[in-house]
């Protein structure tokens, strides 16, 4: 056969076009290959560079997982001894695992799975709405809606334990002036309480704020000599006492009391009465964003509900 002839003169010759296409496509082909090449080094060049410590069936522990667990403080030994133990304990729940999902039934496996599910929705949605609720920063409370959520729930808050308004005194068993002390923790007047302040410094315990109320539980511990069985023979209202042991003398004097199943007094509840505000500020908040979240969602036609 003879030779091709050459198409000189001829701008659109069919021989032409077909060896500049395979040219074209030659071409391609091969910068296909190198990138394809490069990405495929890359990949296992990204791979060799987890170092694995551990393996159990097609799971890997690398050394990168447990590296920000080990303290800068431990010791050579220590970060062996912990790297090990960690590695066993991967080990054990790897297989447990493993053998969880070949033994257990599917019903049960479909279960769990749903709960982890939940799990993690709950976590990721808890996060979210608590980081929202602490930049709303509704925190603010007037004395005047503790008061009126006071009033308007005043029959909820009824005392578990008694409550005591008293002042007291505890001072060593060698001091001087016991009588003294003793007349000035009775009659209370002005003159009084500024003397046993100036010397409180020589007792080893005072409370002189008697318009505080106070859980008997706290005077209780407080004043050692007095006990849970004998606190009602003296924490009486009106009620003098004194109690001694081998180291102190206390006394004390019982202004005012209010017993299990009285309404506690605002002033003992006000901390309580403001969490339960904030909290019930929180709850609103959270139901009112929900429903925003789904009324702007159904306006952006995110979410719909199929009849």
């Amino acid at each position: 056969m003879g030779k091709q002839p050459a198409c000189e003169g001829f701008s659109n010759c069919y021989f032409c076009e077909m060896h500049s296409l395979q040219k074209n496509i030659l071409i391609l082909l091969c910068c296909l290959a190198v990138v394809s090449f490069s990405a495929c080094s890359s990949f296992f060049k990204e791979q060799e560079e987890k170092e694995p410590l551990a393996r159990v069936g097609d799971t890997f522990l690398y050394k990168e997982d447990i590296a920000t667990l080990i303290q800068d403080d431990m010791s050579p030994e220590d970060s062996t001894l912990f790297v090990t133990n960690y590695i066993n304990n991967w080990a054990s729940k790897q297989l447990l695992l493993t053998k969880s999902k070949i033994n257990l039934p599917e019903e049960k496996l479909a279960e769990f799975n749903r709960l982890v599910s939940d799990y993690r929705t709950d976590l990721y949605t808890r996060a979210y709405i608590e980081a929202l609720v602490l930049q709303s920063k509704d925190t603010a409370i007037t004395r005047t809606q503790l008061m009126n959520y006071y009033e308007q729930e005043k029959e909820n808050f009824k005392l578990n334990e008694k409550l005591v308004q008293l002042r007291f005194v505890g001072m060593p068993s060698q001091f001087l002036d016991i009588d003294g002390v003793r007349t000035k923790i009775r009659n209370w007047k002005e003159s009084d309480k500024r003397y046993l302040d100036s010397i409180a410094v020589q007792f080893k315990k005072i409370h002189f704020n008697d318009s505080i109320w106070v859980s008997a539980s706290r005077v209780v511990e407080e004043i050692p000599p007095m006990t849970p069985s004998n606190e009602g023979s003296y924490l009486k209202k009106s009620q003098f006492f004194e109690l001694q042991d081998s180291l102190e003398v206390y006394l004390g004097m019982v202004t005012n009391v209010l017993e299990v199943n009285d309404t506690a007094p605002f002033d003992y509840i006000e901390p309580d009465i403001r969490q339960l505000i904030l909290n019930r500020r929180r709850l609103n908040y959270i139901k009112k964003l929900e429903t925003e979240i789904i009324d702007e969602a159904i306006k952006k036609k995110e979410f719909e509900v199929y009849e």
